[in-house]
């Protein structure tokens, strides 16, 4: 399937902020929620992943969230509360009438992922990537590192640890102001929201990836999961087929398996 094919669009979240959301294939609907800084199209459409995912079967809903991507990025701290991620997806699950879906994500994906689902959503099954225990647990930490880097973004020297994300940052054109009111509205997870993964889960992280702590660890505790390992670091394997391959035959698996 060619990537060309993925179509976008727009909608209005209970705020009137306009929002965007991807589509790609046909088939039971699977949502993919992006990492932070990225866009549904870096993080599943550019290097392949959605179109693999589409080719098992898929219909695949990949949401730009608010202050990403295509979608709005207002500025004001009434349009970042607390939950905001999840709130949209909430929304945006009930406009498109989705009653038997998949949901996963990748990195601030996946711990909307947890948020959404320990308050209630209940996909069929769910994929948390580039996630680990720790960083669920110690989310305002990762949260205090980019509000630092959005903070030191026009002086800091390619030897300091926040260069890399800044980089990443200027070449998606991020608005720093909306990114930084979006981080300020990140809690720590509660850890009783990993109590709600009774569905099967699939819990796949790069092989050099520990940016969020370890994701085997997060696979051992969650009631219904499997650990996968894929090539790459935390920028590179969404770079990789091997992601979007896992997913896919993750999500094509027998429910009574």
């Amino acid at each position: 399937m060619n990537n060309s094919e993925a179509a976008v669009h727009f909608w209005k979240a209970s705020d009137g902020v306009e929002l965007a959301w991807h589509e790609l294939g046909h088939g039971r609907p699977v949502i993919l929620l992006h990492g932070l800084f990225s866009d549904a199209y870096m993080n599943w459409i550019k290097f392949g992943n959605a179109a693999r995912i589409a080719d098992a079967g898929f219909r695949v809903i990949m949401p730009d969230l608010r202050a990403h991507g295509q979608s709005g990025k207002p500025h004001g701290e009434a349009y970042y509360p607390r939950g905001v991620l999840a709130r949209d997806l909430r929304e945006l699950v009930a406009l498109l009438g989705l009653t038997e879906f998949d949901l996963g994500g990748f990195s601030l994906g996946a711990r909307t992922t947890v948020e959404a689902v320990g308050e209630g959503l209940r996909p069929r099954r769910a994929v948390l990537g580039g996630a680990g225990l720790e960083g669920l647990r110690n989310w305002k930490k990762r949260k205090t590192f980019f509000l630092e880097a959005i903070a030191l973004f026009d002086t800091v020297q390619r030897d300091d640890p926040h260069w890399l994300s800044i980089q990443f940052m200027k070449s998606q054109g991020v608005d720093r102001v909306a990114a930084a009111q979006l981080l300020e509205s990140f809690e720590d997870a509660f850890m009783t929201w990993l109590e709600a993964f009774t569905m099967p889960t699939l819990v796949v992280c790069g092989s050099e990836d520990d940016d969020n702590g370890s994701a085997e660890e997060l696979a051992n505790v969650l009631p219904n999961a499997i650990f996968e390992e894929v090539p790459g670091t935390h920028m590179s394997s969404v770079t990789k087929p091997q992601l979007g391959e896992a997913i896919a035959q993750f999500l094509a698996a027998d429910d009574g398996n």
